[in-house]
């Protein structure tokens, strides 16, 4: 069954400070679309307030989950996650003084997810075998590709069928970068998973994109139909890409 993002004349922001301006994309089933743009624009703004994290002003936000509606304004981040959409956040977030096994048990908190433990946790050690080698160690004391690896996973445990990727690459050296955005890829088809992933860097993020937006200053800005449409825009090649 279906699994979709539709946001339609979004308006959200802190307090005073409005972020972003009638903003509306739409993710479909078994997509992976990319928001493009550099800092401050309102990527990582648009990620909270999907998950509630952030309460929209206006406009709405509605997901579709196993081909059932739902009206995401006002729930709570749990009740979101319970739904079974779920955020690999900027910079991580994890708990540096547990376990990696830990960190990712914490991510099985949802009822679907509770029952599948074992099943799940099987499947993130068989994506990221570098984890099954150090489940014991603590996240803290992890490079940062291996940390990126631990929050992937501790997303995956919570078994969503939509995934939020909020700029992957930050923090990254080029080579852990390029090998993040493949892991993302793979594990969208290993997971049947529709992903929307925010990300600044534009050549890395067009190489799994099906298509994408560019958000500027809280306003959708250009909308790519096709990874082409997004390589071949003028504006992106002067402003982002250096072309």
């Amino acid at each position: 069954m279906a699994n979709s993002i539709t946001v339609e004349g979004l308006q959200a922001g802190y307090g005073s400070v409005q972020v972003l301006e009638n903003l509306s994309l739409r993710v479909d089933d078994g997509e992976t679309v990319a928001l493009l743009g550099t800092n401050g624009n309102g990527k990582s703004t648009l990620m909270k307030a999907v998950m509630g994290f952030v309460r929209p002003t206006g406009g709405r936000i509605v997901a579709e989950i196993e081909g059932v509606k739902h009206d995401l304004a006002g729930l709570a981040p749990e009740q979101i996650v319970d739904l079974g959409i779920a955020l690999v956040p900027e910079g991580r977030r994890l708990f540096p003084k547990l376990t990696v096994e830990e960190n990712l048990l914490l991510g099985a908190f949802r009822p679907t997810a509770r029952g599948k433990i074992a099943e799940n946790l099987l499947f993130c050690y068989e994506a990221f075998p570098r984890l099954a080698e150090r489940r014991k160690q603590l996240a803290g004391s992890m490079s940062g590709g291996e940390q990126q690896m631990v929050a992937l996973a501790r997303a995956l445990m919570s078994a969503p069928r939509i995934l939020l990727v909020d700029e992957p690459s930050v923090g990254l050296a080029p080579i852990l970068v390029a090998r993040t955005i493949e892991k993302i890829e793979e594990l969208k088809k290993m997971f049947r998973l529709t992903v929307l992933m925010a990300e600044q860097n534009f050549n890395q993020a067009i190489r799994i994109a099906d298509r994408g937006y560019v958000i500027v200053h809280g306003r959708i800005e250009f909308e790519g139909k096709s990874r082409r449409d997004l390589s071949d825009n003028e504006m992106i090649r002067k402003l982002y890409l250096g072309l």
